[in-house]
C-alpha cells in the first residue's frame, strides 16, 4: 500500500478486508476466484496465532507438489515474512480448504535443493513471484509444504 494517502487505520484493516472478500469468493465458487488470481490455484490455509491463539484463515496461491500443496511466504515482496508463516511454523498441524474440501495437513518448510526446485517452478508458472523475490531481497521467500494427513 505504499504510495497511497491512507492513514494507519485504513492500512491496518485493508488486508483483512481484502482477504475476507477473497475468502468469500473462494467459498462461493468452489475454490475459484477472479481478479488478480483468475485461473490461479488457490487454497485457504487455517492457522492459529502464535501469540494470540486466534484462529485465522489466509488465502494463498499454491503449487501441487507430490500430493501436497506448496505455498509461498512472499508477502508481495515485502521485507518481512507474513504473520501466517510464523503461525504455521508454531502450529504445523492445521487444515486447508482446497476447492470444496477441507483437508487436515502438516506443515514443513522446504530448504536447500527441495525449496529451490519448487520456487523455480513457481516463478515459471507465475512470473510475478520473480518480482516478489527481487523486491524482498535480501530476504529469501520461504516455501512451505502442506502435506495431507487424513
Amino acid at each position: 500500500m505504499s504510495g497511497t494517502t491512507e492513514g494507519p487505520a485504513q492500512r491496518a484493516t485493508a488486508p483483512v478486508d481484502w482477504n475476507a472478500s477473497v475468502i468469500a469468493e473462494f467459498r462461493a465458487h468452489a475454490g475459484r476466484v477472479g481478479g488478480p488470481f483468475e485461473g490461479a490455484p488457490m487454497i485457504l490455509v487455517h492457522h492459529t496465532g502464535r501469540r494470540s491463539g486466534a484462529e485465522r484463515v489466509a488465502p494463498m496461491v499454491y503449487q501441487d507438489v507430490d500430493g501436497g500443496y506448496a505455498v509461498f511466504a512472499s508477502k508481495a515482496g515485502a521485507p518481512t515474512h507474513p504473520d501466517w508463516y510464523h503461525n504455521l511454523l508454531a502450529h504445523p498441524e492445521t487444515t486447508a480448504e482446497v476447492g470444496t474440501q477441507t483437508v487436515p495437513v502438516r506443515v514443513r518448510e522446504l530448504t536447500g535443493e527441495e525449496r529451490a526446485a519448487v520456487w523455480e517452478e513457481q516463478k515459471k508458472r507465475m512470473p510475478g513471484f520473480a518480482d516478489y523475490e527481487a523486491q524482498a531481497a535480501p530476504r529469501v521467500i520461504p516455501v512451505l509444504l502442506l502435506s495431507p494427513t487424513g
